[in-house]
């Protein structure tokens, strides 16, 4: 969906693909559309950093498959591991001005440098994800790589995590709303958040300056409006 919204936009994008026949149809061929076919933790350092030269921005859409292997197998550090070899790469590559740097997280992570208040229940819940569930884990981790690790004053990275509620899948593009914590207990009261609207907003990050302005070193939450 992301690399869709930013053709969109006339952008030129390099695209990291597993599984290069899952490309979308209306994407195959696409003259602004360079497609790298390897998963970016098999990558060498020297290639990582190869393919994040020259570029603006670089965004992470990676997250687990809903199955018993991709919850529970290997790698369990994906997400987290992805982000800290994609900023090493950009490091490896100095610029006159920060790269951007977008990570898509989940709205069940809390923002730690806002103390976001959380419920005894879904405190509890969270508690239990850490110790069942390692793609929450990881997920954590990933936001607070870039968070703690990163900052906000690095020379060379500047970065948002877009946290969505529920993903669900739409054909366009509809109305949402970003805020700066949750509005809802993504455990008891979750909202959506569809894949389209992510990657529109991811988009709006990387290729409006404004939008940037607002939400660097910020981790917006996405609803659908309803």
């Amino acid at each position: 969906m992301l690399v869709e919204q930013l053709l969109k936009c006339v952008e030129n994008v390099k695209a990291i693909i597993r599984s290069p026949d899952k490309l979308p149809d209306v994407l195959v061929g696409h003259n602004n559309l360079t497609v790298i076919h390897a998963s970016v933790l098999n990558l060498s350092d020297s290639e990582m950093a190869r393919h994040v030269k020259g570029c603006d921005a670089v965004a992470s859409c990676l997250g687990h498959n809903l199955s018993l292997k991709g919850i529970f197998g290997r790698p369990r550090r994906l997400v987290t591991d992805a982000t800290t070899r994609l900023c090493h790469a950009i490091k490896a590559n100095p610029s006159q001005r920060p790269t951007k740097f977008v990570l898509m997280n989940t709205a069940g992570n809390s923002n730690r440098d806002l103390h976001e208040p959380v419920s005894f229940g879904q405190r509890c819940v969270i508690g239990l994800l850490r110790l069942l569930l390692p793609p929450h884990v990881d997920n954590e981790q990933a936001a607070d790589y870039l968070r703690a690790r990163i900052g906000r004053n690095d020379n060379a990275i500047e970065w948002a995590v877009v946290r969505p509620d529920s993903l669900t899948d739409e054909t366009c593009v509809t109305e949402y709303d970003a805020h700066s914590s949750p509005t809802r207990s993504a455990i008891f009261d979750p909202g959506s958040t569809s894949r389209i609207n992510v990657g529109d907003f991811m988009a709006q990050l990387i290729t409006d300056d404004s939008t940037w302005r607002l939400w660097k070193g910020h981790m917006p939450v996405v609803y659908n409006r309803t």
